[in-house]
């Protein structure tokens, strides 16, 4: 038993010496003994299975990633800075053409800015279409100016910045808000104010959703409507309600305070109403008035003003309204304005067309069914409006009850 425990412990020792003599050495050159550490399989990196290997680079490839970046922002501060080179000889080049030039440069007429651009052809339409009004007129004369005179001055190459053109109309119904807006609108786009000059009419109804999250695109669509023109609020005081906190008026009434600050060189907003409830609207959204620079109110028309509007509206509908038909159509606006709900020129509208409704009753009955002139009817007749189809008007108030004079 010892003998064989003795064989073994020199086997194991002869094959220790083998394995590190000369020629063992030798012979395993190949052998792992000499290789890196980190060659060895289980430190070579296999992608593994964590889910968030995706989200891992190389190190050269996040360098060079840096680099770029480096490299692009470099870029664009170099080009920043050209610009704002060009930008200070531009403004070098305009400072030294402004000192040389003299006083007495020719910089045009303001009669041919005014009718070059239409600004006077849409201030003619304008006495032609409203009776009266001087303030108003006036108004927007100075306006026109302004934008007029603003224009010569870009020309000549002075500095210049958009005014603030956002409007209120005040006053009651039936005075030509409408009616000045449109005007307006088209002066603006004539001067290069605004792309379009058109005008979008708008209410409640049309701003003021009845549902969470309905208020804003509500808005946002007639703004879009709008954009390049004019936005004209009418009754603009019932977006708010001051007795419901949780009214969605106030979210319309934020966004139009937006776009008119940032979008004031596209769009025009102006709102009108009562001047009183418009006062009041005005105390409560400051904001809003501190953005209108242009406050124009529309005074009431006087019973003469209102007569001269009937003779306007005849001329437009190809009538003609008999001599002796005027003091009678004048006593039916003077008894229709101490009634409610007069409405200035609304009132004298709705009174053409009845007169008209009357001048057509009596034509037909004349020639139709009496038969006067074999039922052959003149020019004359087909266009003239007689003081009994006025009078009709007036009888309509002075037999009504109490209760309904205020619909005659």
């Amino acid at each position: 038993m010892k003998l064989t425990t003795a064989i073994a412990s020199f086997m194991c020792l002869v094959g220790s010496a083998a394995a590190f003599s000369p020629a063992a050495t030798l012979g395993r050159s190949n052998s792992a003994l000499f290789n890196s550490p980190f060659d060895g399989p289980s430190l070579q990196y296999t992608g593994g299975s964590d889910p968030n290997n995706a989200n891992y680079v190389k190190l050269s490839d996040a360098l060079n990633a840096a680099d770029t970046e480096r490299r692009k922002a470099q870029e664009e501060a170099e080009a920043r800075e050209r610009a704002a080179e060009i930008r200070r000889e531009e403004r070098q080049k305009k400072i030294d053409y402004m000192n040389n030039m003299p006083d007495s440069q020719a910089a045009g007429t303001v009669d041919e800015f005014m009718f070059k651009e239409g600004v006077q052809d849409q201030l003619d339409k304008l006495d032609n279409d409203l009776v009266g009004l001087v303030p108003v007129k006036n108004r927007v004369k100075e306006i026109a100016a302004l934008l007029v005179l603003d224009k010569m001055r870009r020309k000549l190459g002075f500095e210049t910045s958009v005014p603030s053109l956002h409007m209120s109309f005040t006053g009651a119904p039936g005075t030509g808000k409408t009616t000045v807006a449109v005007r307006m609108g088209q002066i603006l786009a004539k001067m290069g104010y605004s792309r379009r000059g058109h005008v979008v009419l708008a209410t409640r109804d049309d701003l003021v959703g009845q549902y969470v999250g309905h208020t804003a695109p509500k808005t946002k669509e007639m703004i879009k409507k709008a954009m390049g023109g004019l936005l004209l609020v009418d009754e603009a005081y019932y977006l708010y309600n001051a007795a419901n906190d949780r009214d969605y008026g106030q979210e319309s009434i934020e966004i139009l305070l937006n776009v008119m600050e940032n979008n004031r060189d596209d769009l025009v907003v102006a709102v009108a109403g009562y001047k009183d409830r418009m006062d009041k609207f005005f105390s409560y959204i400051p904001g809003m008035m501190s953005r209108i620079g242009n406050h124009i109110d529309f005074p009431n028309y006087s019973a003469d003003e209102l007569v001269a509007i009937s003779e306007v509206m005849a001329r437009d509908l190809e009538y003609s309204i008999d001599p002796d038909a005027y003091p009678v159509f004048k006593e039916y606006i003077e008894r229709r304005m101490e009634l409610p709900y007069f409405s200035n020129a609304r009132t004298v509208r709705n009174a053409m067309d009845r007169a008209r409704m009357n001048a057509a009753i009596r034509t037909f009955e004349k020639f139709a069914l009496d038969g006067v002139n074999g039922g052959v009817c003149t020019v004359d007749d087909l266009k003239s409006i007689r003081k009994e189809d006025f009078q009709v008007l007036v009888d309509d108030i002075v037999n009504a009850d109490a209760s309904k004079r205020i619909f005659a």
